[in-house]
């Protein structure tokens, strides 16, 4: 493992790096919008689960495959893209409910479990699909892994453990902020369907520039 040092570094970045805006923030932001914090966290729970799956895929070799393959790098970076524009043009074309209800203060919506169940299979897949991730963890974690230290693998796999667990602070953060306003702030309440409109529109955006971005980065 890293020392005290670089292990504080390796934290550090990682916390800058998760309060960046992208589709994972902007998915769990929307959810919280729309349903409350319990949603948000549920959608950052399913980007946390994809985040796992690169990590065990970059620590087994797959990453460096996607890294190397421009074939294999293609294939997932199309079925990315096109599961981010799918999700776009769902928020885009969605139809406003007439209104909102809006939670009492200090409650949180009781959404049904099939409910919870889809937004965090959608918060995975928008992970998942997404090969950018996996290259990430590849040139990312083994940056705090001394050429000399044995046991690679499960150094890089500790490392990606601790970075997908440092990030649900984050994540739960940008959930309660925005479940908080949508409960507290009657703006937000009453825009909520042009806030789709605005999230369908960035999710467009965010799976043109993956379907833009090279084959071999």
């Amino acid at each position: 493992m890293p020392d005290t040092t670089q292990l504080l570094v390796f934290i550090a970045a990682g916390w800058l790096l998760n309060l960046t805006p992208g589709p994972d923030v902007l998915y769990i932001v929307s959810q919280a919008l729309r349903s409350g914090v319990r949603a948000g966290v549920v959608a950052a729970l399913g980007i946390v689960s994809g985040c796992f799956v690169h990590v065990f895929a970059a620590a087994l070799g797959v990453g460096a495959l996607l890294a190397t393959s421009a074939t294999a790098f293609t294939v997932l970076k199309w079925v990315g893209a096109a599961y981010l524009v799918w999700m776009g043009l769902r928020l885009l074309l969605v139809r406003g409910a007439g209104g909102s209800v809006v939670p009492a203060a200090g409650t949180l919506p009781a959404l049904p479990r099939t409910s919870l169940w889809r937004v965090y299979r959608q918060g995975f897949l928008t992970n998942v699909l997404n090969p950018k991730v996996a290259l990430f963890f590849l040139a990312f974690v083994p940056q705090f892994i001394a050429p000399g230290t044995e046991n690679k693998v499960q150094v890089f796999l500790l490392l990606g453990l601790l970075f997908n667990i440092n990030s649900l602070p984050i994540s739960f953060g940008y959930a309660w902020l925005a479940g908080w306003a949508s409960r507290r702030v009657g703006a937000v309440q009453r825009t909520l369907h042009w806030l789709d409109k605005a999230a369908g529109a960035m999710f467009i955006g965010f799976g043109l520039r993956l379907a833009m971005a090279e084959n071999r980065p």
